[in-house]
């Protein structure tokens, strides 16, 4: 039979961080623990800063029943001289039954004792106590806190605990908790617990109580509003996903509200305004012809129909913090950019201070710019090295960590120094992610590609190697940085030759071998491809990060075509045949030794496509590969293996060079599909 079940957590304000980490996995770990008990049904989970719910429109009364079987010891070990030995007897205690109970089938061949058991399923109402608490303590929301005399933990204290079957409360008591037919309304609404009937009068009295249950609903409202102030005031209000998440994570009636800050604070850089609202505030900056305005959004939870003074109190909040912000900036003006200090700065045990980075960063700098001859002015790029961590001696920066970079690009302009230099100290940390904007000129992204280059050989250098999902210096999203920047910008930068030749000037000893590994497995996890193309691609030998990317998705595009499979089956015969020949070695072939019409053919193919010249890897693979018929016909017409040694090592040296043009792009052999 099936019924509803309503399942209603109450708790103290959960903060909105580690409930949302943990959000995609509590419906899982639900489910998980209703399949070991066999009642997994659909069901919808809810929630609100004060509330956790499930709710099952269907859910078993009780499990279905089941059948056991058990199986025991062959008849001719269960029993000598027609006794039971201790193996029946055992097999006997271990099913909870006399022996006479026991029968016998066949299985494998031989007669083996059996014992079948019916398992009546147990109702629901006896299980849910123990699904319910095992589920909560399964939820890992990082800290957890006792209360009261309890000895359990939680995210915050629980207050109440609604669990209704089919409108009927189901008894339990969890830490310390007794289920009732209660449930909270919004605080404004009632301070007190508010009785129910059952599920649909819950629903109605949330509703009704300024409770919004759904947090696809609270979430369109918000949208909702948003849009009404926009249109209003002809205004555009900046939506950060993350900062969303968190404002629907922390409301159960909100109401998007248009505020205001004084315009003397407009002089403060964008970033730094904002950071103000969204860090400390959860407020939404609001722009106009995409300039920022002196205006914000707050989503408020309060439950009246004058707002006037909650959006007075936010306006009140947020001055102090402009304020201070105003008063670093003019402060920090006064001082000017300089990296006095930088030297007393420590970077990290073994490596030095941060001045000690900024000189290890400028030699790989001035390498990279000699090596890739951008049309930038190389004294520009000196001035940005020297200045890109000055700002981390500023107030500001002291005060908002997250705003260095950025901070010294405004810091550089007003000093007077070029908008290139400045550009190149704002992007010097990009990318920070996988959607994150990269340098926007060549100039800032020598000098991004220098800070996570002196990063990775530094830390490597004194074997602090992230291990497992341990990584505080971000050594993996450097390596990502690495390759798109290459990637855009063109620039080539071989994992191997050039990391050897910026390795000198490090004292530690840097295990090179590990250091190329650690990168390609980087390379491994960034191209979204089958895995097979990637491993295909470095059994080549290739450790260019530029022509490695670009053979790879040569290689993907070419896999992903029609009839692939075929053409594979081909080469990897081609690859079986040249297996033990050395293909480093010159491979020629003596045009006088071809006799069959097909291998003077497959010849003439192959010159003809080895003599081109190809605007892409894919172009090139793609004619390599287009040799098949010939190769087909080849095989089928001309024996390889023959009696004559220069013959057999001609045909030989035939396969194995049209296999060696396409391993300097990718070993074919490698591909699986």
């Amino acid at each position: 039979m099936l019924k509803p079940l309503l399942i209603e957590i109450g708790v103290e304000e959960l903060p909105a961080v580690p409930l949302l980490k943990e959000l995609k996995n509590i419906e899982t770990k639900y489910a998980k623990v209703l399949e070991e008990y066999a009642l997994l049904g659909e069901f919808e989970f809810y929630y609100t800063p004060r509330r956790l719910v499930m709710w099952h429109r269907n859910f078993k009364t009780a499990q279905e029943d089941s059948v056991e079987e058990f199986f025991g010891a062959p008849l001719a070990v269960a029993y000598k001289d027609g006794k039971p030995t201790k193996a029946a007897e055992g097999f006997a205690r271990k099913c909870g039954v006399r022996l006479e109970e026991l029968s016998t089938v066949e299985k494998g061949g031989k007669e083996v004792l059996y014992y079948k058991k019916d398992i009546q399923g147990r109702p629901s109402t006896e299980l849910l106590p123990a699904i319910i608490e095992k589920w909560l303590k399964s939820l890992d929301f990082g800290k957890s806190m006792r209360w009261g005399s309890l000895r359990e933990s939680f995210i915050r204290p629980i207050r109440w605990i609604n669990v209704l079957l089919d409108d009927t409360v189901v008894p339990m008591k969890l830490y310390e908790v007794a289920s009732a037919k209660t449930t909270k309304l919004h605080r404004i609404a009632s301070f007190d617990p508010v009785a129910i009937e059952g599920a649909k009068d819950y629903f109605d009295k949330l509703k009704n109580g300024g409770v919004t249950l759904y947090q696809d609903e609270r979430r369109q409202k918000i949208f909702d509003d948003f849009k009404a102030i926009e249109t209003t005031n002809g205004v555009q209000i900046e939506i950060d996903d993350d900062l969303m998440d968190e404002v629907v994570a922390i409301t159960e009636n909100p109401t998007a509200l248009l505020g205001s800050f004084d315009e003397e604070f407009l002089e403060l850089p964008p970033e730094v305004i904002i950071t103000s609202m969204k860090e400390h505030q959860r407020y939404f900056p609001v722009f106009k012809d995409a300039k920022l305005m002196n205006k914000f959004v707050v989503v408020s939870n309060a439950l009246t129909d004058d707002f006037s003074e909650v959006i007075a109190g936010n306006e009140r909040v947020l001055r102090p913090r402009l304020a201070d912000g105003l008063f670093f900036w003019e402060n920090d003006l006064k001082n000017g950019l300089s990296t006095e200090g930088l030297e007393k700065v420590a970077f990290f045990k073994g490596l030095g201070s941060v001045a000690d980075k900024i000189v290890r960063e400028t030699k790989i700098a001035e390498v990279l710019f000699d090596k890739y001859g951008i049309d930038a002015q190389k004294e520009d790029l000196l001035r940005a090295m020297s200045l890109a961590k000055a700002d981390l001696m500023s107030e500001m920066v002291y005060e908002f960590t997250e705003l260095q970079g950025i901070m010294g690009y405004y810091y550089a302009l007003k000093a007077g120094e070029s908008e290139a230099v400045a550009l190149a100290i704002k992007e010097q940390y990009l990318p920070e992610g996988e959607e994150s904007e990269l340098p926007s000129t060549p100039l800032s992204a020598i000098v991004a590609m220098s800070m996570k280059l002196d990063t990775l050989l530094a830390l490597f250098s004194i074997d602090q190697i992230p291990t497992g999902s341990r990584d505080p210096f971000a050594l993996r999203r450097a390596v990502n940085g690495i390759i798109r920047i290459v990637n855009k910008y063109g620039f080539t930068f071989d994992i191997v030759e050039d990391i050897k030749e910026l390795a000198k000037n490090y004292e530690g000893e840097i295990d090179l071998k590990k250091l190329e590994n650690f990168i390609l497995e980087r390379v491994k996890r960034f191209y979204k491809v089958n895995p097979s193309i990637i491993e295909a691609v470095l059994a080549s030998g290739e450790r260019e990060l530029l022509a490695m990317g670009k053979k790879i998705e040569a290689l993907n595009a070419l896999v992903n075509s029609e009839g692939f499979d075929e053409v594979s089956s081909t080469f990897k015969r081609v690859a079986n045949i040249t297996k033990d020949i050395d293909l480093s070695q010159n491979l020629t072939v003596d045009e006088a030794l071809l006799q069959d019409d097909a291998e003077k053919a497959l010849y003439s193919a192959y010159k003809a496509v080895s003599s081109k010249s190809y605007n892409s890897y894919e172009e090139e693979l793609d004619a390599l590969l287009g040799l098949k018929p010939q190769l087909d016909t080849f095989f089928d017409s001309v024996m390889v293996n023959v009696e004559d040694e220069a013959l057999k090592n001609n045909r030989k040296a035939l396969v194995a060079s049209i296999y060696k043009s396409i391993l300097n792009i990718a070993d074919i052999k490698e591909v699986s599909i």
